[in-house]
């Protein structure tokens, strides 16, 4: 069965989860710990009024973080109330599905990719190096899932990395990085294939990615694998 947007929702916070949640309000409130805007955007659970924002607001500065939300699908009520508080439009992301089996058929590259945990150092230097930082990476480490680090290679060196963990029978193959030097040469395809074989070995159905609307390179990628967009959200933070 296909999940739903609020099923997916659910995966996105456990392959990608943040340090600590707790509710204030209405609101989840997220202590991402530098690991980014995913672990870090306060969501709302519940309606919202405009009396709601100030207390999400100061929950976060309380942790040391600026004020961030994101918005969900569906979401036009809270998104309206933002905008009239000052918040403003960043990142907006696609939320991409499909079934696991066409990726995963496809016959795996002979010695070019691999499935690693923990990752090694080679990985973790490709993910420095393309700004996946330490919190980010102690994202990964946190999840406390099926999961596995994919290591590609090209013309014998090191060329990729990407972490993939499964919730609910759905894979989520998250920070896909392929150094400068190996990018349009069928890496990522190769890597995303390679996550499908391993997460449909232990298991999962689907496999879902995100992606920045203004990636066009990765929304071409998942596009022209079958993937399909079932789903979106942005972010809003303060101007100024």
């Amino acid at each position: 069965m296909t999940p739903d947007l609020d099923a997916l929702y659910r995966v996105i916070e456990a392959t990608w989860p943040a340090a600590h949640a707790s509710r204030v309000g209405p609101w989840t409130i997220r202590d991402g710990q530098g690991g980014g805007k995913r672990v870090s955007a306060a969501t709302a659970e519940e309606d919202v009024v405009g009396t709601d924002i100030p207390d999400a607001a100061a929950a976060m500065q309380g942790l040391g973080q600026f004020p961030l939300f994101m918005i969900r699908m569906g979401q036009t009520s809270l998104d309206s109330l933002l905008a009239a508080a000052g918040y403003e439009v960043v990142d907006p992301v696609n939320l991409y599905l499909g079934p696991i089996a066409p990726l995963a058929d496809v016959p795996p590259p002979r010695a070019l990719a691999f499935d690693i945990w923990p990752p090694l150092a080679i990985q973790r230097d490709i993910w420095t190096a393309g700004g996946i930082g330490p919190e980010r990476m102690d994202v990964m480490d946190r999840a406390r899932l099926v999961k596995t680090a994919i290591l590609g290679r090209h013309d014998q060196t090191a060329a990729a990395t990407g972490f993939v963990a499964i919730s609910d029978g759905v894979a989520m193959f998250h920070a896909l990085e392929v150094i400068d030097s190996c990018r349009r040469l069928g890496v990522g395809r190769m890597m995303t294939e390679q996550a499908a074989r391993w997460a449909r070995e232990k298991g999962a159905t689907h496999m879902a990615v995100l992606c920045t609307k203004a990636n066009t390179g990765a929304n071409a990628l998942y596009t022209s694998l079958g993937l399909e967009v079932v789903g979106q959200y942005h972010y809003r933070i303060q101007k100024g």
